[in-house]
């Protein structure tokens, strides 16, 4: 299967467990890879027969940016499923990092993979 992604979406984000972390909002970063075929959009040339990246990246920047959860795994699970649900994408894998949130490390985060039934 093909695969459509967006890189290092940047959003900020009110998120955490600890009471500074509450206080401000904090840069996110998702990595999405969805399973898509692109046979019929190649063939056609026409976006309308496409996996919109850039639709996905708007319904994400609104959704993350108006969220208010502690942890970073229930925000992604959140994110998979609209994904699912809402672009006809029949499997996703995200990547959620929280840069900074370790002392000398980059960034933390989880990768989850979910499929529809």
């Amino acid at each position: 299967m093909d695969k459509v992604f967006i890189e290092a979406l940047e959003i900020e984000a009110l998120i955490g467990i600890y009471d500074w972390e509450r206080r401000i909002r904090q840069p996110l970063l998702f990595d999405v890879e969805m399973s898509f075929d692109n046979r019929i959009p190649a063939a056609s040339d026409a976006i309308a027969d496409t996996l919109n990246y850039k639709a996905v990246s708007k319904r994400l920047i609104e959704y993350v940016s108006q969220s208010d959860f502690g942890l970073v795994e229930t925000l992604a699970e959140r994110v998979a499923a609209i994904i699912l649900d809402e672009f006809g994408v029949q499997h996703v894998r995200l990547k959620l990092s929280k840069p900074g949130a370790v002392r000398g490390a980059r960034a933390v985060g989880v990768i989850i993979e979910r499929s529809k039934p």
